[in-house]
């Protein structure tokens, strides 16, 4: 299994990231993609992946709620970043309307330019949607033919934003919200949709803890050891078997990812 969505610089886990590691190994995973939300936690996330680099990937980019606190050189550090080896993609970047925790003109401004600087390094985006209306896939579909690949991060949306997605070429990045039986019914209901070769596993941990662990944890923190959770509800939803969804899902984000 490969986690491709994981917020490991998280303060959460700064005080047993090396054991959430061990955990996740010995549950099956093989590897983690590390999600960049800002310039720093690009960076951070760069310097983690030093540490193992057969295992661990990045994203790199400004996620939409920091849009409006960039510095006038952020894509600049972010394009510097990207020449690591271990970044993979641009990202986490979009569009989030449900708090606006920055001005929606931000936002924009923000996703176009990291969509023109994952056309031009040639590398995936990595696309955050909360909320959007539409506006996402209409940024998407300008942008579309001269983007490698795209990955929507976490989908919790609608058949009509999932049509939408698929429409475009993008893969689907399902996380602990299909594991939630108060919110997730419609994504169980869909995700069966979804080509197996666009079809993608993350836990966005430490966030979307799958509410079908068994026992409970006590800690509500979700980690990249709980994957395996998210992939039996997938294949649960899917009349799949588990080997299936591990196998399908692990082979797409080697190719996405480039991981090979």
């Amino acid at each position: 299994m490969i986690d491709i969505g994981v917020n490991l610089i998280n303060v959460a886990f700064a005080a047993d990231r090396e054991a959430v590691l061990e955990r996740a190994w010995a549950s099956g995973v093989q590897g983690l993609i590390v999600t960049g939300t800002d310039v720093a936690a690009s960076r951070a996330a760069v310097q983690c992946c030093a540490a193992d680099p057969a295992r661990l990937w990045c994203t790199v980019g400004v996620h939409p709620h920091d849009a409006a606190r960039v510095a006038d050189d952020w894509c600049e550090q972010i394009e510097q970043l990207a020449s690591a080896a271990c970044v993979r993609a641009i990202g986490e970047t979009g569009l989030d309307y449900n708090r606006n925790y920055s001005p929606p003109a931000d936002q924009l401004r923000v996703f176009r330019t990291q969509l023109e600087l994952a056309a031009r390094l040639g590398l995936p985006v990595f696309v955050h949607d909360r909320d959007s209306a539409g506006g996402v896939a209409q940024e998407l579909r300008a942008s579309r033919d001269a983007l490698r690949d795209v990955v929507v991060h976490c989908f919790t949306g609608s058949a009509a934003e999932l049509d939408a997605y698929l429409a475009l070429d993008c893969h689907i990045g399902i996380t602990g919200w299909i594991c939630d039986e108060r919110r997730g019914a419609t994504l169980v209901a869909m995700v069966g949709r979804i080509p197996q070769d666009r079809l993608l596993l993350e836990t966005d941990a430490p966030y979307l803890l799958p509410r079908n662990i068994a026992p409970r944890p006590r800690s509500r923190r979700n980690e990249p050891a709980h994957l395996l959770w998210i992939a039996r509800s997938v294949a649960a939803a899917r009349n799949s078997s588990l080997e299936d969804v591990i196998h399908h899902t692990t082979l797409n984000a080697r190719r996405v990812f480039a991981l090979d």
